[in-house]
């Protein structure tokens, strides 16, 4: 068993392929004009409304880390954008079977950021709308980490400091360097449309470093306070 984080990033789809219906409610629920005009640059944030096209992970322990990355299906290879990383394309349902299949047979701790709000609840959902089994439960409960340990929840105190912050953010806090490149998250969709798919893979795989980087900070420090934070 070991420990692996993990982070997607999402390709929302496009505003005119969206029905009427789901279109209108979606903006009737916007809550100013400038929320309104925003809407049909944001169905990525929308659970149902993306597709995953890149999916992160770093072992932790062994220091290496996976990208599962949206093209044409190829046999996994050594990847030389991230130093000791592996490549492995695929159709989405490829990389989502791929990750769910990591996820049973390494039945250790899943490390996240913000993992519980958005990661977990996307790969859960769009697996369940290709068919595809979920096989552990990234959203479950709250005040237990033992399996999934966000660890933006733990910077919170799991809600009890109101104020959250950036990966970016507690990555300069914790001497930690950057995981920001070329792209940021607010860029992957014009990035995507672009064509520039290993520009978004890139950024998604240094972002799960830096949060193995962080877990590695956190886990003989804040982790132990939290139920399930020691193993």
């Amino acid at each position: 068993m070991g420990t692996i984080t993990f982070d997607i990033e999402v390709a929302g789809f496009p505003w005119e392929e969206i029905d009427e219906i789901t279109r209108g409610y979606l903006l009737n629920r916007a809550r100013s004009p400038e929320d309104r005009e925003a809407v049909p640059e944001r169905t990525a944030l929308k659970l149902g409304l993306g597709k995953v096209i890149a999916i992160g992970l770093w072992l932790v322990e062994e220091d290496r880390g996976m990208l599962l990355l949206e093209g044409r299906t190829q046999p996994r290879r050594d990847w030389e954008k991230v130093p000791h990383s592996q490549l492995q394309r695929g159709s989405e349902e490829e990389l989502l079977e791929a990750f769910w299949d990591i996820v049973r047979k390494n039945r250790g701790r899943m490390v996240s950021y913000n993992g519980r709000g958005y990661d977990g609840p996307v790969l859960m959902t769009r697996s369940a709308q290709l068919g595809i089994r979920p096989t552990l439960n990234l959203a479950g409960y709250r005040y237990d980490i033992s399996s999934h340990t966000d660890l933006m929840e733990v910077l919170t105190f799991q809600g009890a400091a109101r104020d959250t912050y950036s990966l970016d953010y507690w990555c300069r806090r914790f001497d930690i360097e950057s995981p920001k490149g070329s792209i940021d998250g607010s860029q992957v969709g014009r990035a995507y449309r672009e064509g520039r798919i290993e520009d978004i893979g890139e950024y998604c795989l240094r972002d799960v470093r830096a949060t193995a980087e962080l877990y590695r900070k956190l886990e003989p420090t804040l982790l132990p306070l939290f139920k399930g934070g020691t193993r």
